[in-house]
């Protein structure tokens, strides 16, 4: 999905899929939901076409047919990540208004997915430590996910601080930063150290960095 369809403030720009997918097309969006799973278990180099075929009950030559290499494979396996974090996260979070509100529904959201990864796995942070220090097709399909979110939430920012809601002089890479900071630091708490208490103390370091950027004080919040 092009950059420009995740900054748009109008979420209704997101395509929607054909009510009738043919045979080909579904077969395939079952495959890039094995996929995905076996991704989130193993890391997108745990992904191959024997796995998955053996996964999905498909031949080896069925699953090929689809994808035509290992590469293509994790690459469309991180596409799909993208798209479905896009309907979970940033669409819906556009429905609240411009300002703190919009950036609050971001964080609350993003919260929400990561609670249910904690258990399955993000993508992007396994695939981080993966490609980190690779270059190729498969490393510059997540870069450029990942790049698209942080813009997105960027652009959020900026309008909080135009809108009054945050201090003139506020830094949103500065800001993006810590806020990205703070869910490196949940999953690294909650799913390698299973540290109790690591999901609230996110969402109160997310609190403690409003107060700090904020023109007005953050409201109390249950956790």
């Amino acid at each position: 999905m092009p950059v420009s369809s995740v900054l748009s403030d109008h979420p209704s720009t997101a395509r929607s899929e054909p009510r009738g997918l043919h045979k080909g097309q579904q077969t395939k969006a079952h495959i890039l939901d094995a996929a995905l799973h076996l991704a989130s278990q193993a890391g997108l180099e745990g992904l191959s076409i024997g796995a998955l075929a053996a996964a999905t009950g498909m031949s080896k030559s069925g699953v090929f047919a689809h994808f035509g290499s290992r590469e293509e494979l994790q690459i469309s396996v991180v596409r799909e990540y993208h798209q479905r974090f896009e309907q979970e996260v940033f669409f819906p979070a556009m429905q609240a208004p411009r300002g703190l509100p919009r950036l609050r529904a971001l964080f609350d959201l993003w919260m929400k997915r990561t609670s249910v990864e904690l258990d399955s796995g993000c993508i992007y942070i396994s695939g981080a430590v993966e490609f980190d220090d690779r270059t190729g097709p498969v490393r510059d399909a997540l870069a450029d996910s990942v790049n698209t979110w942080h813009a997105a939430m960027r652009r959020t920012i900026v309008q909080c601080r135009e809108q009054g809601d945050l201090h003139a002089d506020t830094d949103e890479a500065q800001l993006l930063f810590e806020v990205h900071g703070l869910i490196l630091a949940l999953h690294y708490e909650a799913r390698f150290l299973r540290a109790q208490g690591a999901m609230q103390r996110a969402r109160q370091g997310f609190e403690n960095i409003l107060a700090r950027f904020s023109n007005a004080p953050s409201a109390p919040r249950s956790i």
